[in-house]
């Protein structure tokens, strides 16, 4: 892993994002225009996992957000959560690190950019294992702390990553407790990174059965997800040039352009 410094971490009023964390604006631009960016990321990022998921399984998603997600999962039995309560949820203030839901309760989870998020991802993964069945599986999509990752949050301002923290950890918080949209994206990185600790800290709880790495500049110019910035509207065929063009790049050179990684943990 290139890294441009150890540690690095902005306050609120530094952020140049944009409706900063508002799902409500999120979801608005999202229905109301013409948001062929974004719709393309997000396709790339969720519809992958319906190749883990089955059409009698139930499931959710943890840390929704705007939750567009439903656009993507084929699923009719998934439904959102999230610590919020906004109306678009089928679950609401949900805290995924204790959910409140009964033990083996789904076939599936999805944590889509959220882990980052989280102050104890160990507590996570432990609350993940317990509402999971036999088998069942946690579906990850997550940031992948790249030199241009590291450039744009730099630039941007924007959340922030420090690679010093131990992950493992469950008395130390990785983020901002009080802030649920505060983020370190160094955290997959300090989780996924180093198999052999992964396996000492959570072998007991998951098995990781796939693992792909994706994305640069579909998400780069996406325009954001929750947070906005500008874009340069594309239509498909130029967004898929863009897509092929990250694949290769990724491919050849992770450590300096790849900006996500896909995971599926299988719960023991």
């Amino acid at each position: 892993m290139i890294k441009i410094f150890n540690k690095v971490q902005f306050s609120n009023s530094e952020n140049r994002m944009k409706s900063i964390a508002n799902t409500k604006i999120a979801r608005e631009l999202y229905f109301s225009s013409n948001s062929s960016n974004l719709r393309f990321l997000l396709d790339k990022r969720f519809s992958w996992m319906n190749s883990f998921i089955q059409d009698t399984d139930i499931g959710i998603e943890v840390g929704s957000g705007a939750g567009f997600s439903k656009e993507f999962i084929k699923n009719t039995n998934f439904k959102l959560t999230d610590l919020g309560n906004d109306d678009h949820l089928d679950f609401k203030n949900i805290d995924a690190q204790n959910t409140k839901f009964e033990n083996e309760s789904f076939n599936f989870v999805i944590a889509s950019n959220m882990i980052h998020h989280i102050p104890f991802p160990i507590k996570f993964f432990k609350e993940m294992n317990r509402i999971l069945k036999k088998n069942g599986k946690l579906i990850i999509f997550e940031s992948y702390c790249s030199l241009i990752f590291q450039l744009a949050t730099i630039i941007m301002k924007h959340e922030g990553f420090d690679f010093t923290l131990n992950v493992w950890d469950e008395k130390k918080p990785k983020s901002d407790e009080n802030n649920a949209w505060h983020g370190n994206i160094a955290v997959p990185h300090l989780i996924f990174d180093n198999r052999e600790k992964f396996k000492d800290n959570l072998g007991h709880l998951f098995k990781i059965d796939y693992e792909k790495l994706t994305e640069c500049f579909i998400f780069l110019n996406s325009g954001g997800v929750t947070s906005k910035t500008k874009c340069i509207p594309m239509n498909n065929f130029f967004l898929n040039l863009l897509h092929s063009l990250d694949k290769v790049l990724v491919k050849l050179f992770p450590n300096i352009f790849c900006m996500g990684r896909k995971i599926v943990l299988t719960k023991n």
